[in-house]
Order: C-alpha cells, then structure tokens, then sequence
C-alpha cells in the first residue's frame, strides 16, 4: 500500500502535520517511537490551552489525526529509501512506501544523517543538530520534508505545531499542484 504522506513523529508537528494532510484527503501514515520529548512537558504557553500535561496534549493531537483518517503505527524509522514513485521507509518491524515523507523527529536527525539529508549546526539550546530544511520545510532529498524542532525552529508546543501545519500544507500544495488553503467556517 502507498501512502501520499508518511510523517516519522507523533508529537507537536508530526500530528499536526497528520491532521493537515488527512484531512485534505491525502492517505497518510504517521510512524512513531513514543519518544516525543513533549511527553516530559507541562504547557501553559499554547494558545487555546490553559494547561495542559504534554502526554494530554500528544494524545490529542493524535486523536485529532485519525479523525480524518490519519493511520498510526508503532515503531522506529530505521531507512529511508528513495524509490520509483517516492519513498520507503523501513521501521523494526515493517516497511511502509509514501509519496512525501515529513521528518518531525524532534530531537533526532539520525534518519535524516542515515539517508544522506543535509543537516546543520541548532541554534536552540541543547539542539546540536538540525535538518537543513529551507522556509517551505523542503530537504536536500527533494519529497523529503522536515517541521517543527528536527527543521531548527523553536522546539515550544505552539511553534512546532503551527510548522507541522506549515510543512503539511506545502506537502498538499505540491501534491495538488496548486495551493492548497484550508480554512472551516463556523456553521450557523
């Protein structure tokens, strides 16, 4: 089965970017290792949210996600692998072939150093290295995209979240071919 979007992590910016792209219809798939670094957190800092426990907020967003229809598996990207009509990456326990791939790995840039992806010095504190993503959250590794910490932005909730969305509607826009914009209404 070939997914249009596989994005490795589940935290901020991977569900966020799942939730993107689900709902505009994309098949997508979100890989991930339970190693989110938000799960260690407390967030007063989100807007919309007055406090919440970083599990809380992942766990929501992850239901956000497969509300739409985003699949989730359990596992850590251990590939990835350029193919004919896209992307496969193999995890511990499977291998799974996409489109795009969206890197929203957090701290980690070992996947990306593993497949070649050019990477670059952090500026966050403790954040050694990044993936050198440029402002559209496009890789060295063209249908590789990088969001939220992993891409070098600040690693607080509400940044890596809006990347993920960011990255996501970039990902549709080029699957589309045109831009994609997304916005509800509120129904009478």
């Amino acid at each position: 089965m070939t997914y249009d979007v596989i994005i490795i992590g589940a935290g901020p910016a991977g569900s966020s970017a799942a939730l993107f792209t689900a709902k505009a219809g994309k098949k997508t798939l979100v890989i991930d290792n339970n190693q989110s670094v938000t799960k260690r957190a407390w967030v007063e800092n989100h807007y919309g949210v007055e406090a919440i426990a970083g599990p809380d907020l992942v766990e929501i967003g992850k239901k956000q996600a497969a509300k739409f229809g985003t699949e989730f598996v359990q596992g850590k990207a251990e590939q990835l692998a350029k193919t004919e009509e896209g992307f496969q990456v193999t995890t511990d326990n499977g291998a799974y072939e996409g489109k795009h791939v969206i890197l929203a790995t957090g701290l980690s840039v070992e996947l990306a150093e593993a497949s070649g992806i050019q990477t670059r010095p952090g500026t966050e504190p403790r954040i050694k290295t990044v993936v050198d993503a440029d402002v559209q959250g496009s890789t060295s590794l063209k249908g590789v995209w990088a969001a939220g910490t992993t891409a070098g932005v600040s690693m607080h909730t509400i940044v890596t979240a809006g990347d993920g969305a960011k990255v996501a509607i970039n990902v549709i826009s080029e699957l589309n071919g045109e831009r994609y914009v997304d916005h509800d209404i509120l129904k009478a």
